[in-house]
Parts: C-alpha cells; sequence; structure tokens
C-alpha cells in the first residue's frame, strides 16, 4: 500500500495553507492599528450596508449568476455587457482562476518584481514556474521596465502579468508598455485592484476592446473598502471570460457579497469621498516624513506608501518591530537592490496616520 502522500500532484510537495501572520495577529489584539494589510480605515457606506441587511435576509436562497451587477461593471468600463465580465470570491480567487485556465505544469507566469504575492501563490497552486523580472531601482525610484519583461519571454512563457499601480511601488508603467506586451498576443494581465485612487483614467481596460489576449483584473477590497465581503472581478473579451468562467465553482460570489458590491458601484460619492481621504492622507504622510535624513519615500497612487531606511542606516525590519512596540503594524518587504532598509505601511485613520508618522520620526532620529 502507497503512503498516502505520494498520491497527490508532484507540485503540491512542501506548499502550505497560505497564513497572513500580520492579519492573524490584528485580529488576536483588536488593539492595534491595522497599517499592513492595504485595507481600507473607513467602514462600507450606509447604502452597502443597507445592501448587507435586505440580503442578508434571503441568505436562504442560493445566488443567481449576477447579470445585473456584471452588466453594471461593463457599463461603467465601457463594455458590452456581462459577457466580459466574471466574478470572483476576491481577486485572489480571480488569479486562482485565470492560472487554472492557462498554466499548465511547468509552463511559466512572467511578472516584474516586487509585486503582489498572489501571483507566485496560484502559480505554484498549478505547478506553473514563476519567472521574476526585477524593476528599475534608480535616482530612487522602482521604475517598470517593460523591455526586460520582453526579453524574459520563451516558448514556456503562457501569462504576463503587470499590476497597475504596482503593489507596493504605488507607481504605474507607461501606456506603452502595456501596448508592447499586449501586441506580443501572450495572454496578459493587467492588475487593477488599486487603480480607483487614482481614476479610471489611469486603467488599461480599453486594451480589452482591442486585444483578446488581455484580461483586466479588479476588487471592491481596496477604494470601495470591502476586503471582508470577497468581491473581485476580471473583464475580458466575451469568449475569453466564458472559458475561464467554465472553470467557476458554482455560486462562488454570495448573494448578500454580490448586491453589496453593486450597491458599492452604484455610491460615486461614497467612493469619492474614500479617494479623496486616501489621496490628501498619502500627501501629507510624505510631506510630514520628506525631510527625515536617509528615509527614501516611493510616492504612492495606492493606499498604501514604501520607504526604504538604507541611507540612514537603518532596517526596515527593525523599523517594523519598533512599531509594533507603539501598537502600529506595519508591513516589512523582502531585502532588494542591496537595502534590507524597505518598510510599508498602509493608510489608516487620521488618527493612525499621525501615530504613524511620530514613529517613523522617533526611529530615524533615535
Amino acid at each position: 500500500m502507497k503512503p498516502m502522500e505520494e498520491y497527490f500532484v508532484p507540485w503540491l510537495k512542501g506548499q502550505k495553507m497560505y497564513v497572513s501572520s500580520h492579519i492573524e495577529l490584528a485580529w488576536r489584539d483588536p488593539s492595534l492599528h491595522r497599517m499592513m494589510s492595504n485595507e481600507n480605515p473607513n467602514p462600507p457606506s450606509p447604502k452597502v450596508l443597507e445592501a448587507i441587511d435586505k440580503y442578508a435576509r434571503m441568505a436562504h436562497r442560493y445566488p443567481d449568476q449576477g447579470l445585473v451587477v456584471r452588466s453594471r461593471i461593463a457599463q461603467i468600463n465601457g463594455l458590452a455587457g456581462p459577457e466580459n465580465v466574471v466574478l470572483g470570491n476576491g481577486s485572489s480567487e480571480i488569479y486562482d482562476l485565470i492560472w487554472r485556465s492557462l498554466v499548465a505544469p511547468g509552463e511559466e507566469v512572467i511578472q516584474h518584481t516586487p509585486c503582489f504575492g498572489i501571483y507566485k501563490l496560484r502559480c505554484a497552486a498549478v505547478g506553473g514556474q514563476l519567472v521574476s523580472v526585477p524593476m528599475q531601482h534608480k535616482d530612487k525610484q522602482l521604475l517598470f521596465d517593460h523591455e526586460a519583461i520582453l526579453r524574459a519571454v520563451t516558448p514556456r512563457t503562457k501569462v504576463i502579468v503587470i499590476a497597475n499601480p504596482n503593489n507596493p511601488t504605488g507607481n504605474f508603467m507607461a501606456p506603452e508598455g502595456f501596448l508592447k506586451i499586449a501586441e506580443t498576443g501572450l495572454p496578459f494581465v493587467v492588475d487593477e485592484a488599486y487603480v480607483e485612487f487614482a481614476g479610471l483614467g489611469k486603467s488599461q481596460v480599453a486594451l480589452v476592446q482591442k486585444y483578446k489576449n488581455v484580461i483586466v483584473t479588479r476588487t471592491l477590497s481596496k477604494a470601495y473598502g470591502l476586503a471582508g465581503l470577497r468581491f473581485g472581478y476580471l473583464m475580458a473579451d466575451p469568449s475569453v471570460a466564458a472559458a475561464i468562467s467554465a472553470m467557476l465553482i458554482p455560486w462562488n460570489v454570495g448573494t448578500m457579497v454580490m448586491w453589496a458590491g453593486l450597491a458599492a458601484l452604484e455610491d460615486p460619492d461614497g467612493l469619492r469621498q474614500r479617494v479623496q481621504f486616501n489621496n490628501s492622507e498619502v500627501m501629507f504622510i510624505e510631506e510630514s516624513l520628506s525631510d527625515v535624513p536617509g528615509l527614501d519615500i516611493y510616492h504612492s497612487y495606492g493606499n498604501y506608501i514604501l520607504f526604504d531606511g538604507k541611507g540612514a542606516g537603518r532596517k526596515g525590519k527593525d523599523m517594523v518591530d519598533s512599531a509594533l512596540k507603539r501598537g502600529l503594524i506595519f508591513r516589512s518587504q523582502s531585502d532588494m537592490y542591496e537595502s534590507d532598509g524597505w518598510f510599508r505601511i498602509t493608510i489608516g485613520s487620521q488618527e493612525e496616520n499621525r501615530l504613524a508618522i511620530q514613529a517613523i520620526r522617533e526611529f530615524f532620529q533615535a
């Protein structure tokens, strides 16, 4: 009799359940300030809460296929209709769907780094090979390098993924970069989880109408502030969306979530208030810390800011540890570009942001 572990697919060996230790810590100790997971500090709008209350009372019914909310997403983005849109249990499930639809064991997914960790996790889950292409680090900036992405393409490449804006660097790639990658004909996924903070004018969704190989993904977890509800979606050519939809687990997005998501999308004032708050706080934090010697600040178009303290001779991990002693959970960042000074914060409430500024200033002045 063979041992049970020999029956698992070989690429599952060594893989473990993803556990976000900083989120677990925050739930265990609610007194801590959650400035680490790119959550929105503002609760759902009254319109969303009304929808949650209404459809929570219908939790005994299976959801439909989301034609109403998919139609609204298509309308907002200038697409033909619901056939262009696939809903997911957060954009994490959307990436699972895309990777399972496109990537076979041994085939390659190209990403720019540093970037969102879910690309690596779901690639490993299907036995794919991740190809990480570094950004350009120069003049105290981390810049996209679409030419390096193109040079990384091999006959085994099945997907190229770019975050727009990037997480954690907070910046956008130039439009010509998106165009050149789209023109390869390779499946090209554009992750726009944070695009609403800069406005849909920065979106690459128009490429979906011109290139069948382009897929744009979004979430309501960030600017819309619905991380706990798990609502994500992709936009693509109808034939591509239909093929990916075949991978869906039936009723993957619940009734309450679906209609709460629609309420959020139909509440432009609520979105505008959250975006204005976030962007003004980003500028306030960046300006408040601009005179700290040796601290490099990477301007962000998201709801997070990346810092590098190498110039001050300070380690990012030590900053995170120091902040935690003050009740603030910051996010560490792996060493890269010959620096161990990296750390990141999420935009919190006004009070939290001022506590963060004080913690950072005092750490670097110690």
